[in-house]
């Protein structure tokens, strides 16, 4: 069993920069796909980025590309999501997840991910 925290929302202005963080304890992080995924009020959750175990294959969703990064360090048991030129529409929740059984994919759906992470708010003001 996996535990997710993240951390490093808050609110910030158009065009700055934020960078998330996912704390992991309990499993072994090296095992898992990661992958980043988001909920704006009144709205579905979306996926935002995803990196497989060893941090070399990596997707993102069209509305992130460009703009974030995501990263992970195996040794410290953190994932990252670098967010830059932010965007009022990115104002959401941001969830960190994680994937078992897959840990060299990049899953882009809720529904694949096993454990989830209590989020953390971003906000964007315009």
């Amino acid at each position: 069993q996996v535990y997710l925290v993240e951390s490093g929302g808050g609110l910030v202005q158009a065009g700055d920069s934020l960078r998330l963080t996912c704390t992991t304890s309990g499993g072994t992080f090296a095992s898992y796909a990661m992958g980043w995924f988001r909920q704006g009020s009144g709205k579905e959750r979306e996926f935002v980025a995803a990196i497989g175990w060893s941090g070399k294959s990596t997707n993102y969703a069209d509305s992130a590309k460009g703009r974030f990064t995501i990263s992970r360090d195996n040794a410290q048991n953190m994932l990252y999501l670098e967010m830059n030129s932010l965007k009022p529409e990115d104002t959401a929740v941001y969830y960190c997840a994680a994937e078992r059984d897959r840990p060299w994919d990049t899953p882009s759906f809720s529904y694949e991910y096993d454990h989830w992470g209590q989020g953390t708010q971003v906000t964007v003001s315009s």
